[in-house]
């Protein structure tokens, strides 16, 4: 590709140029082919060998191949005026071939690392790239521990604490690009009181938007129910006014089937009271809630209700529905996953030690990055000449007709790659997605180590 994946380890400094060196190109193999083994990708035993030799390598600092692809990632941040700071979390299953020095994950069978991520998106989606990655396990002995003694642990020694983490890094990134709008973006396991206050506190504060999972009150009391009760914030956003009224396709999941569904939308900003147990240490914070409630669901479990809780103002349809929005931008952060774990097969590998299984994996987010970047930017930039993005032996021989004079739309180019890893581009088809992308650029791969073996890339 004209900007190959190396490009994004620009700045990579592991102490020896040798060593730098051999990233990049572990990095180009495992782009080139993602779904294959590290033997496999690499070309001949000598490379094979070498990449071994480096994820067992104690120089490689895993945190140093991630710094470079952040310096990367905030080159394309300061082209936006807003950006997306997403994070969640993923398991990663080693069972079948556990490091030897493995920790366990729900259960002290299941070996493996959880991954938790803190992607970069535009408004529009578009995946700008890794953040911040926090790679940890259980203890299989601690496993078991009263979830009552967990609660009693301050909030810096639960693993719940990667959510406020996640947020501070937003607001640094926030106060060193004081001309940008930074939005923190997280589901349900991030709703916690502690980041609603830093957004409080904090001297560079970034936005935030969390789906609700706590039941939270306001100061209000509640006198018609009892001295003690105060009023709830789900009665209070769901007596408000509908603000708006949307009419959605919801896709077909293995729990749901395929529908259009109504969904009325209410807003309103209240005040919220810290938890019982935290009031004398916590104040009181201000929030904007969004409720998305649908009308006349199925009631089998799968009605679609939000309650979205945001820093951001709601006095108008277009600011409600903005918050709306950007909630649902955190979704593509599911896709990166799928691709970072199907599209290049991690939880196949096989290195001995975590160590060494760390240090692939940091390369592998930025391969799964690659691919989510390119699938989004042929729809989004569909009219970009597609050598902006890739060589001209690379797009060629993907045409089954005459070369035109000049190079094709970047929009057409993935939507030929995407026929060539199986999206059959029928009317009415969306463009094509992840999955067809990383099996049709391996494919292209193929045809263009061909092309250029033939001597086809001098043919006029």
């Amino acid at each position: 590709m004209a900007e190959p994946i190396a490009n994004e380890f620009e700045t990579l400094q592991l102490g020896d140029k040798r060593l730098d060196r051999r990233c990049k190109i572990i990095a180009e193999r495992l782009a080139a082919n993602p779904q294959a083994s590290i033997n496999a990708a690499s070309q001949g035993w000598n490379e094979t060998h070498a990449a071994y030799e480096f994820f067992d390598n104690d120089s490689v600092d895993e945190a140093k191949i991630l710094d470079a692809h952040r310096d990367a990632t905030m080159r394309r941040i300061d082209q936006q005026d807003s950006v997306l700071l997403v994070q969640d979390t993923t398991e990663l299953d080693f069972t079948k071939h556990p490091t030897e020095d493995s920790g366990v994950l729900n259960e002290e069978y299941r070996y493996g690392l959880y991954d938790h991520s803190q992607i970069a998106f535009s408004e529009t989606g578009l995946c700008l790239g890794v953040m911040d990655v926090k790679l940890f396990s259980h203890n299989p002995e601690t496993l078991g521990q009263n979830s009552d003694q967990r609660k009693q642990l301050p909030i810096e020694e639960k693993e719940s604490f990667r959510w406020l983490q996640g947020y501070r890094q937003a607001c640094q990134l926030a106060g060193q690009l004081p001309d940008k709008q930074v939005i923190s973006v997280a589901d349900r396991e991030s709703d916690l009181y502690d980041i609603f206050v830093e957004a409080a506190q904090h001297p560079s504060p970034a936005d935030f938007v969390i789906r609700a999972k706590q039941p939270r009150c306001t100061p209000e009391r509640d006198v018609a129910t009892g001295p003690s009760v105060y009023k709830k914030v789900a009665d209070e956003v769901a007596s408000a006014p509908v603000s708006m009224r949307l009419q959605v396709d919801l896709t077909a999941t293995p729990k749901r089937a395929a529908r259009r569904a109504t969904l009325d939308v209410r807003a309103k900003r209240l005040s919220i009271k810290p938890p019982h147990a935290r009031k004398a240490e916590l104040p009181e914070v201000e929030l904007s809630v969004v409720e998305v409630r649908e009308v006349n669901g199925p009631g089998d479990g799968t009605d679609v209700h939000w309650q979205l809780l945001s820093s951001l103002p709601i006095d108008t349809i277009d600011q409600i529905q903005r918050v709306i929005d950007i909630y649902v931008t955190r979704w593509p952060i599911e896709t990166y996953f799928r691709v970072y774990k199907s599209g290049c097969r991690i939880e196949e590998i096989q290195l001995e030690t975590n160590a060494r299984q760390r240090r692939a994996l940091m390369i592998y987010k930025v391969v799964a990055w690659r691919l989510m970047y390119l699938t989004m930017l042929g729809r989004q930039c569909p009219d970009l000449n597609c050598e902006a993005v890739f060589h001209e032996f690379e797009w060629k021989p993907v045409r089954d007709e005459p070369l035109p004079s000049d190079p094709p739309s970047l929009g057409e180019l993935v939507l030929m790659i995407g026929q060539l890893g199986g999206h059959n581009n029928r009317r009415g088809d969306a463009p094509p997605g992840a999955e067809a992308m990383w099996n049709g650029l391996r494919r292209m791969k193929d045809f263009s180590l061909a092309w250029q073996a033939f001597g086809c890339d001098n043919s006029p």
